[in-house]
This record gives C-alpha cells, sequence and structure tokens, in this order.
C-alpha cells in the first residue's frame, strides 16, 4: 500500500500509510482554508505557540507531538529535531517514517539546523517566504537534503489569508513547472531516482 499525501493548505499534510495516518501542523479556519474534521493517529505540531499552525481542535488525535525527540505510535517512527523560526521563535522539525518512506516536514524552519535533516525520502517544506523560506532559500534547502520527491507548501494560493509569496518565486529559483495535481501516492519501490519536485492543490 502505498503512503498517500494530501494537502490541506499552509503547513498541513495528511499522511496516510498502512500502519496509520500522520496529520501535520493543523490550520485554523482563519487561514483560509478548511481542513474538516480530521481524525489522525498521530498529529505533529512543529510551531505550539503559534495559532496559525496549530489548530487542535480541527482534528481527533490520542498522540499530540509538538516538542523534540524521538517516538513510535503504531508501527510510525518520528523525531523531532528542534531549531529556529527566522522571527527567533521555536521550530520543530518532524520526520515521519511510515511504511518504509520517511517523510520530512520543515514546519517553518530557516536554513539554520537543516544539516541534521538526512535520508529523507519526501521532503515538506515552507516556499512563500515572510515568517520562514521562500524563493532562493528554500530552493537552497532543498538542494541541500536533496529529498527524492520535495512537495512545496506554505505560499500564497486563492484561499491563503497569510501574506505569503506566490509559489511562481520559488518555481522562477529552480526552472521547474510542474503541474497541480490532487494527491500523491509512493511506495518505497515508486520513489524516483533523481530529486523531483511535486506541486499539490490544497483540498478544500
Amino acid at each position: 500500500m502505498p503512503v498517500e499525501i494530501t494537502w490541506l493548505g499552509r503547513n498541513c499534510f495528511r499522511l496516510k500509510g498502512r500502519d496509520g495516518v500522520v496529520l501535520t501542523d493543523p490550520c485554523p479556519p482563519e487561514s483560509g482554508y478548511s481542513i474538516g474534521k480530521q481524525t489522525a493517529n498521530i498529529v505533529t505540531i512543529s510551531n505550539r505557540d503559534d495559532p496559525g499552525y496549530s489548530y487542535r481542535e480541527g482534528v481527533t488525535s490520542a498522540h499530540i507531538l509538538d516538542a523534540p525527540g524521538e517516538y513510535e505510535v503504531g508501527g510510525i517512527l518520528v523525531t523531532g529535531i528542534a531549531t529556529k523560526r527566522a522571527d527567533g521563535g521555536r521550530n520543530v522539525v518532524f520526520v515521519c517514517e511510515i511504511d518504509g518512506i520517511r517523510v520530512g516536514h520543515l514546519g517553518l524552519a530557516t536554513t539554520q539546523g537543516i544539516e541534521e535533516i538526512k535520508d529523507v525520502d519526501i521532503l515538506l517544506f515552507p516556499a512563500g517566504g515572510s515568517n520562514s523560506l521562500g524563493g532562493a532559500a528554500a530552493a537552497d534547502v532543498m538542494t541541500k537534503v536533496d529529498p527524492r520527491v520535495a512537495i512545496p507548501m506554505n505560499y500564497k494560493t486563492a484561499a491563503e489569508t497569510a501574506d505569503l509569496q506566490p509559489l511562481e518565486a520559488f518555481l522562477r529559483e529552480t526552472g521547474a513547472k510542474p503541474e497541480p495535481q490532487p494527491k500523491a501516492q509512493y511506495s518505497r519501490t515508486q520513489l524516483p531516482q533523481d530529486l523531483t519536485m511535486v506541486v499539490l492543490e490544497p483540498k478544500s
């Protein structure tokens, strides 16, 4: 069974595998996105002090992870790595190993501390500037981490209410023009050999 990745908006993704469901950084209705009522085995929150990225009311879960450390829940391995936001606030990068695939979620990371993120198959990273990485910095981090699949997040869309840059500013730095798709699915054997960028449409 491949791991299914759905973007719900901002930094919020739903990762569904055989071993369970992980939801990242649930965003509130004020973000412009409606994530509905989600159920997940694990919820990771990279910025627990930022209400725009920690809408716990939007998800039902027995396991909410918002601090650095190593965790195992129902066969899903999660590592939280402490980093800093651009404004100096705390940020936790989470790497989830689900069905043999390592998915890294950078939260609102800066370029500092990224060297600790190793052997990630799929990277979920901010690309809209403002409160985090954008343009050249996002492209640089993507290249340094060197995942097999790179999926940008936290950029301006028609729904987004925050003052973020559109994705085009980042894409100009990479020269890539991927067609947006509703979801991505990968098993270990389906991962591309070379770095491939995937753009997802936010699920409405």
